[in-house]
């Protein structure tokens, strides 16, 4: 990723008590708007706390994303947007960034290869449904080694009691499987996404 305005470093943006953010390298105030364009130039930047020093990248960047969606430009589905609600605090909440990292690569990898081979079209259709398949993969390998909610039902069975003697963690050796199976599949997913690419 590009780094600052010409500089080999970071671009640092300071954030005040009054929301206002600061761009250090233009000393200049700017906007959530301006940020994004910054994301979109592949500037990298962090956000800091003006008078601590915190970090507020992230919180800064799910801004962005909240004013997007809030204005009509949202991108994420309400189902997406539910289900990703629905893993905070449970046992796969750790390992969804590392997927969600490489699924969004493999995303832009496969859209610039299927602009150039159609065209210029924006196919987004395709990967809307490629999304979908995505996270219903995703929500199988975790079943394999998730143990279920307290409380928690499912869509198509009946409520069953867990049984007393049910496992707290599935063993090292399946979650390794799973995680081999889901690898698997993401790469087979991208050679097919290249293969249509090509045609």
């Amino acid at each position: 990723m590009a780094k600052g305005h010409g500089s080999g470093d970071t671009v640092v943006i300071k954030k005040y008590a009054n929301r206002r953010l600061y761009d250090t390298s233009t000393s200049s105030y700017v906007t959530l708007d301006h940020l994004a364009e910054l994301v979109r130039k592949e500037v990298n930047f962090e956000v800091l706390d003006a008078k601590t020093g915190e970090d507020l990248t992230r919180a800064v960047l799910t801004q962005i994303i909240f004013e997007r969606e809030t204005k009509g430009d949202g991108a994420l589905p309400l189902s997406f947007l539910r289900q990703l609600i629905g893993f905070y605090g449970g046992g796969s909440q750790s390992m969804l960034p590392a997927w969600l990292d490489m699924s969004m690569n493999s995303f832009a990898a496969s859209q610039e290869k299927l602009k150039k081979a159609m065209g210029g079209a924006h196919p987004m259709a395709f990967f809307e449904t490629q999304a979908r398949r995505n996270m219903d993969m995703f929500e199988q390998a975790m079943k394999m080694f998730t143990p279920p909610m307290a409380g928690a039902t499912s869509a198509t069975e009946p409520e069953e009691p867990a049984a007393p003697d049910a496992p707290e963690e599935e063993p090292d050796d399946e979650r390794d499987a799973a995680m081999s199976a889901l690898k698997a599949q993401m790469k087979m997913m991208q050679e097919q996404l290249e293969s249509l690419s090509k045609k």
